[in-house]
């Protein structure tokens, strides 16, 4: 078995692990900061809206032009007086898109680019884009991400509980705005692509949170029943239980994406797939860390506010410190415990959840009383 294969079947018993939990408000304060930053990016530097939100005109040839990509940049700009975007054709010939230009400019704008690049009028030909389609893709967008966050609320309330559902949400929102935020910053366009893409990684995001989710859900049932874990505890087993198959599904998925973004758009100059390359690769990141980091940490303080709960964490903690005072370890208490730990999910040398990785740990029986339960 390799390390890694090791290494997760050891989280998956517990016999080794990371405390998320404790740590949660580490993880918090990183995700307000990168939250505030993106927002702050939409806030001041704006979204660069693609031709298909603002309208304009699209100018392309089927003949090389007699100048540079670069040269055209500049004649397309001065003729224009907006920012235009070149790129050069698989049969040589370029693409030229002009935002917010009307049909008599757009005209103009066909003449000078006929005398530049030395190319006849007729042969360049000239699509006018409305603001309008755009704008109704737009509707359509926000109207299909809103149904889908309700879908999704409703699915997860009934299929696991209300605290995982607000979890979740809360995940998925933050990742469509560090997302949003990253095209901000860096001034991609953006266009019905990376709506797609936006779209595409709520899936992943989602996908990756029910997986502990289910983890959870299994761990939890007769907690009641026993004092040797709290909630937290169980939830952050769940996290390392799930920890190397989240590592494992997010580094294959984003492995093909990050073709697309830094060999495609980066060094073939294929401009067109940033759109929706950059959205899935900084949403794919943002929603595994979500699942790991914010989602079940966000359960876990949710759910520790419950009566029960608080019942639950205060016996655990009364009998640890019993059996601490008697130079003893917790004793195995309870059917739940015993069936968990015959499935493999608990370990019998565990002393707490959330032990870190590579630590050693003490044998249950250490310093007990020959012959004494």
């Amino acid at each position: 078995m390799s390390r890694l294969g090791n290494l997760g079947a050891r989280l998956y018993r517990g016999e080794v692990g990371y405390d998320f939990i404790r740590n949660r408000k580490i993880w918090y304060g990183v995700s307000i900061l990168i939250t505030i930053t993106a927002i702050i990016g939409v806030a001041v530097g704006g979204l660069n809206m693609g031709i298909e939100f603002k309208g304009g005109a699209v100018f392309t040839t089927d003949t090389k032009a007699k100048i540079s990509t670069a040269e055209a940049t500049e004649v397309a700009t001065d003729a224009s007086g907006h920012l235009a975007i070149v790129q050069e054709l698989g049969n040589g010939g370029l693409r030229i898109q002009i935002t917010e230009v009307g049909t008599a400019k757009a005209n103009e704008i066909k003449e000078t680019l006929s005398d530049e690049l030395g190319i006849p009028a007729n042969d360049i030909n000239a699509d006018l884009v409305g603001p309008s389609w755009g704008e109704q893709i737009a509707n359509k967008a926000w109207t299909g991400l809103g149904v889908f966050m309700v879908l999704v609320v409703v699915y997860l309330a009934i299929a696991f509980e209300w605290r995982m559902a607000v979890a979740a949400l809360i995940a998925l929102i933050h990742d469509i705005t560090i997302t949003v935020g990253v095209y901000a910053l860096v001034g991609f366009e953006v266009t019905p692509g990376t709506v797609i893409g936006l779209l595409t990684i709520l899936g992943y995001s989602l996908y990756d949170t029910v997986v502990v989710f289910d983890s959870l859900k299994e761990g939890q049932k007769d907690i009641t029943k026993q004092t040797r874990f709290t909630y937290s505890e169980i939830a952050n087993r769940s996290i390392n239980s799930t920890l190397v198959r989240s590592i494992n599904t997010t580094v294959v998925a984003l492995l093909p994406v990050a073709g697309l973004l830094f060999i495609g758009g980066g060094v073939l100059g294929a401009g067109m797939l940033n759109d929706i390359s950059l959205s899935l690769f900084v949403g794919l990141a943002a929603g595994a860390y979500s699942s790991i980091f914010i989602a079940t940490p966000l359960v876990a303080d949710l759910k520790e506010r419950d009566p029960q709960m608080k019942a639950l964490k205060k016996r655990v903690l009364a009998k640890r410190a019993a059996a601490a005072a008697r130079g003893e370890s917790p004793e195995d208490d309870g059917p739940s415990y015993r069936q968990d730990r015959d499935r493999g999910h608990f370990s019998e040398d565990t002393e707490t959840a959330g032990a870190v990785v590579g630590q050693r740990q003490q044998p249950r029986g250490h310093g007990r009383t020959p012959g004494k339960r």
